[in-house]
């Protein structure tokens, strides 16, 4: 017999949420093959069987949410031997199951944990960090009897200490269970209003955004660019460019990405983070382009753009475009940006101020090309322009660094031979 176990991913994630069973009880699987999807904080992950043989028992159902190393599902090696098993008994499957954990506990406990400790008398599931959850199965704490003071609802491991520390009455502990739910569910009028339970990406990302509004001293500078020069030069060279590189479109977002890596290097606090008590200055330049996608954004790198020609980077950014659309990223695609290229302009947007990504100092925000009056020496001419603005960590980037970046952008973009002598 073979556990299906919940593989490490990566050092930051913890647990994900089972999206979908590909394989039921009593299905065949091949070794490698893939049987349940799960859904992490950062991606969706395929997990494989490492045997072959038969599915004979399923641990959690989908919209569980497992942690690192629990055990899902078990299969029995040989798929000659263990297929008959649910044809010729189906009923007494289930009953089989109960008897093997009665007999040995200590096997099951550990995998069962995780989705028992989230769900409530309701089963409807709690919100937690993984920490809070463990501080809760060491001290025995049922997670639905704590009311957590985030207004998100999610249970942290002070919430958690602070009830294991709090005196216990009869009475007070199984009045918290019914407070949890009622500012959801039993809130909303279903005639009136369509509750949809946010994603475990969606919730992830309402918690970075907001932690990064809350411990960044944000702000954002603004500039404009005369789009002429640029797109006089894609509209000359793009057929070229097209046939010399196997298909690959001339865009935009290569003009942005090199002329943002040039200026990176010329404002190096601007490719850098605070670590502690420390600044880093990145030695690299990994440019993450944010994808619009059904879940949400997301934010794949570009690596070394000051490595990449034009081709190169405009072949990378589709191929993670349509791996992102298509739930294909890797944590390696989204792990380790040095600084953040955001295109609202796709969408018609004028101007934004856009959030920084993660612990990165800054994100650039393209928008959309207009035509507009514009004063060119004494005259007033019609341009294509763009508005672009740069958010920042105050902390980390003074005014003049900041509105000297986006001015190397804009002298670059609006003379884009110049790009060259940068590559």
């Amino acid at each position: 017999m073979a556990d299906i176990i919940v593989p490490e991913l990566a050092e930051s994630i913890t647990e994900g949420e089972i999206v979908r069973w590909v394989k039921k009880v009593g299905d065949h699987v091949d070794k490698g093959e893939f049987i349940v999807e799960l859904e992490t904080d950062k991606v969706n992950a395929e997990i494989i069987s490492e045997e072959e043989g038969v599915l004979t028992e399923i641990l959690a159902n989908e919209g569980d949410v497992v942690e690192v190393g629990a055990v899902i599902a078990k299969v029995e090696a040989g798929a000659a031997a263990a297929a008959p098993a649910p044809q010729q008994a189906p009923k007494e499957e289930a009953p089989k199951q109960e008897a093997t954990k009665a007999e040995a506990p200590k096997v099951e406990a550990k995998p069962a944990a995780t989705p028992i400790v989230e769900e409530t008398p309701s089963t409807e599931r709690v919100i937690a960090s993984p920490a809070a959850r463990k501080l809760a199965r060491e001290k025995g704490i049922d997670l639905a009897a704590i009311s957590p003071v985030d207004p998100q609802g999610r249970v942290r491991v002070q919430d958690v200490a602070a009830y294991g520390s709090a005196p216990a009455s009869p009475a007070a502990q199984p009045a918290a269970p019914k407070a949890a739910p009622a500012s959801t569910a039993k809130a909303v009028d279903s005639s009136r209003v369509e509750a949809v339970k946010m994603t475990r990406r969606q919730q992830t990302a309402a918690k970075r955004l907001l932690e990064v509004s809350q411990s960044t001293a944000m702000l954002t500078t603004f500039n404009e660019i005369d789009m002429t020069n640029v797109m006089a030069l894609r509209k000359r060279k793009k057929e070229a460019f097209q046939e010399a590189h196997d298909g690959t479109r001339l865009g935009f977002m290569s003009f942005f990405t090199k002329a943002v890596t040039a200026a990176l290097k010329k404002y190096p606090a601007v490719n850098a983070k605070i670590v502690g008590d420390e600044i880093h200055y990145n030695k690299f330049y990994d440019v993450g382009i944010a994808v619009a996608t059904p879940d949400g954004l997301v934010v794949p790198n570009v690596r070394d753009t000051d490595r990449k020609n034009f081709a190169e980077i405009e072949a990378t950014i589709a191929e993670l475009a349509t791996k992102a659309r298509n739930k294909k990223l890797s944590l390696q695609d989204l792990e380790g940006g040095s600084f953040t290229i955001t295109n609202g302009g796709v969408f018609g947007s004028l101007m934004s101020t856009p959030i920084i990504n993660g612990d990165q100092a800054a994100i650039l925000g393209m928008h959309n090309i207009v035509k507009r009056p514009v004063a060119v020496g004494d005259e007033i001419q019609i341009r294509p322009m763009m508005y672009v603005a740069l958010s920042y960590d105050h902390r980390l980037i003074n005014g003049k660094e900041s509105v000297g970046f986006l001015k190397t952008v804009k002298d670059l973009i609006e003379n884009p031979e110049d790009l060259l002598l940068e590559s």
